[in-house]
């Protein structure tokens, strides 16, 4: 019936339930297990959940693993058998690395190696999707499908966990007069998968058949509204839109995709880990999380739902030039975007070009 969930829904579903602190249920051919995010499990849920598996296991990404000591022998994730007195507090630890400077040894850990390890990159991936610390308890058990049919469980097949390409559909657009852009509408684009809506500004009349100057501006609450001195992006968002209007037309996405696509809490946790001593891409490591996580793709989709498909973008991230033209956009030319360097900001600038490529 059309009244059943879809695969899509159901991740997204998943993702909520994970935020919650809810399991969720992963099957395979031959395997099942329930998952619980690091981040949000309970005392009472981890009892539970030893009644049905002796000894659960926490997944941890190669990058928090190996920052950790931890044995990595699945490539890109670490299984740490959880010991028999641990309780939610050492799983924490193990997951946000808060207190990693003050208490530095939080083993021995024991990291499995025997056996696949498909379900548990599915549950960080699935972890990582709700913005979590990218960290899951994990119970194997053949009563994963049971328990969820009994207790309403969100079930999923790995398969279904793996972000495929997310539709936008438009939902309004209006005018919007601007006092950097001046004349413009801002168009407001809803995904398929019930995530957070995106925006496309639309300066003046920009020509459909000629090159926009066009801006993929991921969303930064710290700098675009409060003015951070930390980083560049909103001087960058600003000028853009100064730029697009001394051009006569442009277009600026608005991509929600806080803390290169990690989520503000996640991002101020990196920020907390920066007072430290570590750069940005460290910090992201230290998390558990990729130097940068955020899916360019939906910029070209939007890009394509209001017309454009050749722009003048910019950027000084080369990585946003080669996603759009993979995503079928032409880039006619990249238009440097150099504003924004302070005191407070200069070695994260710096850390962009020397670890991120960034051309400044």
């Amino acid at each position: 019936m059309s009244l059943s969930p879809s695969a899509l829904e159901r991740l997204n579903r998943a993702r909520a339930d994970l935020r919650m602190g809810l399991p969720v249920v992963l099957e395979a051919p031959g395997a099942a297990a329930l998952v619980i995010a690091a981040e949000t499990l309970t005392e009472a849920r981890l009892t539970d959940l030893r009644a049905l598996v002796p000894q659960p296991v926490v997944a941890l990404t190669a990058h928090r693993a190996q920052t950790l000591k931890a044995r990595v022998y699945d490539g890109d994730l670490a299984r740490i058998a959880l010991p028999g007195e641990a309780g939610t507090g050492w799983i924490r630890a193990l997951a946000d690395p808060a207190d990693d400077l003050m208490k530095p040894l939080k083993g021995p850990l024991q990291s499995l190696r025997d056996g696949p390890a498909d379900l548990h990159r599915a549950a960080l991936r699935l972890v990582k999707s709700a913005q979590l610390l990218p960290a899951a308890l994990i119970a194997e058990t053949p009563q994963a499908p049971a328990l969820a049919i009994e207790h309403g469980l969100t079930r999923l097949t790995p398969d279904e966990t793996l972000a495929g390409e997310t539709r936008l559909a438009p939902v309004v657009a209006a005018r919007l007069p601007m006092r950097l852009a001046g004349a413009g509408r801002l168009h407001v684009f809803r995904p398929q998968d019930g995530g957070v809506e995106h925006y496309a500004i639309e300066v003046g009349r920009p020509d459909r058949q000629a090159p926009v100057l066009a801006r993929l501006h991921s969303a930064c609450f710290t700098g675009d509204v409060l003015g951070s001195l930390k980083c560049d992006c909103g001087p960058q968002l600003h000028a853009a839109l100064e730029a697009m209007q001394a051009a006569g037309s442009g277009v600026l996405l608005y991509l929600n995709q806080e803390g290169r696509g990690i989520g503000l809490a996640n991002k101020m946790r990196a920020y907390s880990l920066q007072d430290q001593g570590f750069d940005t891409v460290q910090a992201n490591h230290r998390l558990g999380f990729e130097d940068d996580e955020r899916d360019f793709r939906l910029g070209a989709e939007l890009l394509r739902r209001l017309g454009f498909d050749q722009v003048r973008l910019m950027t000084n991230n080369p990585a946003k030039v080669a996603m759009l033209e993979r995503g079928g956009i032409a880039v006619s030319e990249r238009v440097p975007l150099k504003v924004g360097q302070t005191a407070e900001n200069a070695g994260y600038l710096a850390t962009k070009a020397s670890k991120s490529g960034h051309l400044l």
